[in-house]
């Protein structure tokens, strides 16, 4: 009887020893990354970048010597936001993650009620903020900045008096896909502050498609601005800026960009590129998991004097050195810190 009890004593901690160097049946060599995309990657320049930089910090990865099994899956969520609850409910009780690698304002408040049920799941998104989440990393570009610059371009241009597609108003607008603290709180508030600071007179308008993929509704948005006299337009929308394209090419208005360089998607009417370097950002995020330096439970801003926004001014405008000259001080002072604008969180 005492040999069958020293014995099961032995399954027993045979057993457990099994278990503690596994996870969710996973064995702690290997490690499983879910890059959850809230939409759909192709048309859509910030997740570009996002699932770009993952790759490449994954492929990094593998080529060292201490690597443990790597496997990963991109995951198009789709343009319905409703459904993203559920899907990363899903992902979570599959235990199958070790990390879900992400990008979107509103994952952190979607995530939050839910790893409550899952507390074991780390996750990291970028282009966010919020703190006080163990199992969640938040990355934030500093947006102020980006906006403040797109406007002070936009303000140069509405009040030029030598660019075809500039009238006589002072109105500029910014067509956002949703309202959400970022937009609300730092990004259309810093496209105004920039704006204002080269001209105080400047008129924004503000108007909001409702998602992020309806062009059509985008293209109209645009028209209607237009026809109240706005010549320069950002829009921070997805796929919908792609209506807000045509729809200058079709009028003849100008377009302050974001997020990446977008001088190709309309040569000769974009006339600003105020950029977030979410492929950096993401390559160097992943990486630092993988390396096993993430910081779960932090929140964190970067901005230009990190490297993580840029700015470039393109044509019309390069051919106006005082312009040039304007918006280069302006760069140059915000990099510097002389020029400190932190956002309002």
């Amino acid at each position: 009887m005492l040999a069958k009890k020293r014995i099961f004593a032995l399954v027993c901690a045979v057993l457990f020893l099994f278990v503690s160097c596994t996870k969710n049946g996973k064995k702690t060599d290997s490690l499983s990354i879910a890059i959850f995309v809230p939409g759909v990657v192709a048309g859509n320049a910030v997740y570009e970048m996002f699932v770009s930089g993952s790759e490449k910090a994954i492929e990094s990865y593998k080529t060292k010597e201490s690597a443990k099994s790597l496997k990963y899956q991109v995951i198009e969520a789709g343009t319905n936001q409703s459904e993203w609850p559920a899907k990363l409910t899903a992902l979570c009780a599959s235990e199958q993650w070790d990390l879900i690698f992400s990008s979107n304002p509103a994952l952190p408040d979607i995530l939050e009620p839910i790893l409550k049920d899952f507390p074991n799941q780390k996750c990291i998104i970028l282009d966010s903020y919020k703190t006080g989440i163990a199992g969640m990393q938040t990355v934030l570009y500093n947006q102020r900045q980006q906006a403040y610059l797109a406007g002070y371009a936009a303000a140069m241009v509405t009040t030029a008096k030598d660019l075809p597609y500039a009238n006589s108003a002072k109105k500029i607008a910014l067509i956002a896909a949703q309202e959400y603290p970022a937009m609300n709180d730092i990004m259309y508030p810093g496209f105004i502050e920039g704006a204002r600071a080269y001209d105080p007179e400047i008129e924004v308008l503000f108007r909001i498609v409702g998602n992020w993929f309806d062009a059509s509704k985008g293209y109209e948005i645009a028209s209607s601005l237009y026809d109240l006299g706005v010549d320069v337009i950002l829009p921070i929308a997805g796929g919908a800026s792609q209506g807000v394209i045509s729809c200058a090419k079709d009028k003849g208005f100008y377009i302050s960009w974001f997020d990446n360089e977008g001088y190709e998607k309309a040569p000769g009417y974009v006339i600003s590129s105020a950029m977030m370097m979410q492929e950096k950002m993401a390559e160097q995020v992943l990486g630092n998991y993988l390396d096993g330096r993430a910081e779960f439970g932090t929140a964190n801003i970067y901005g230009m004097e990190d490297g993580f926004i840029d700015f470039v001014l393109h044509e019309p405008t390069s051919d106006n050195p005082e312009r040039v000259q304007k918006i280069a001080e302006v760069y140059d002072a915000i990099k510097t810190k002389r020029l400190v604008l932190e956002p309002s969180l």
